[in-house]
């Protein structure tokens, strides 16, 4: 099992990294199979650094993965999954040395849509970004088959409710053009509901025929980065990352 925060208590780290249970927890140290540097634990408390310290739970070491954070501009037809029997999936665009154990999306983008994407093997820092409770912001740039007309705007503010009676937070929609047959605009949601801007557009009468993620968390899909391309975030947006979901 792999833990990536390598600071942290003793038994929480053991905890998350599930290596053991709570209840598991108390026989383990009973039993004197829970050692620091050899020593038998005595506090399971104590404040402890898997990179300076060997850490065992019943022989087996706990270790700690580099935490990869990347940036990807997902192409069309490509699916946000870790793996897929048919179709080609954001992994598979990962370089041999960048497929960490552990690396997922955070969050899902549809096989015919296309932009930013975040990877990452620091798994409880990538559900946390997907908890309700943090309304992560997304924007998307949208063209759709037919006119939106002035009261598109305060239709996605008011908040959208589906056939099905499915409810959606308020949106921002921006209308850049609009015209009979073709229209463009950028829509930004708070939430990750199923297919949610398509059928957002779809409940206003018009359908989308192009999608794509330009913002995600307060990351921007650059210009620079072709489709099918990734970079690394740095570590000033890993830091900003890590103060609001970390």
């Amino acid at each position: 099992m792999v833990w990536y925060n390598h600071i942290m208590r003793l038994d929480k780290a053991i905890i998350e990294a599930g290596l053991a249970s709570r209840r598991q927890m108390k026989q383990l140290l009973r039993s004197q199979q829970i050692t620091v540097d050899g020593q038998v634990v005595q506090r399971p408390g104590q404040i402890v650094d898997s990179h300076l310290q060997d850490i065992r739970v019943a022989g087996q070491k706990l270790v700690t993965a580099k935490e990869s954070y990347f940036l990807l501009n997902k192409p069309a037809g490509v699916v946000s999954a870790c793996s897929d029997s048919k179709f080609q999936t954001v992994l598979d665009l990962l370089k041999e040395e960048d497929r960490v154990p552990g690396i997922f999306p955070i969050g899902r983008l549809d096989r015919d849509s296309e932009g930013l994407v975040l990877l990452t093997n620091n798994g409880p820092l990538g559900f946390r970004m997907l908890h309700p409770k943090h309304h992560v912001d997304k924007t998307y740039y949208v063209e759709v088959n037919d006119a939106l007309h002035p009261d598109a705007p305060a239709f996605f503010e008011n908040g959208v409710t589906f056939l099905d009676g499915t409810s959606c937070k308020p949106a921002q929609l921006t209308i850049l053009s609009s015209q009979k047959g073709h229209s463009r605009a950028r829509v930004t949601i708070s939430e990750g509901k199923f297919h949610q801007v398509k059928k957002m557009f779809l409940a206003y009468g018009v359908k989308v025929t192009y999608l794509k993620r330009i913002s995600f968390g307060g990351f921007e899909l650059e210009d620079t980065l072709p489709a099918g391309a990734y970079r690394q975030l740095s570590q000033e947006e890993i830091k900003v990352l890590k103060k609001y979901f970390d």
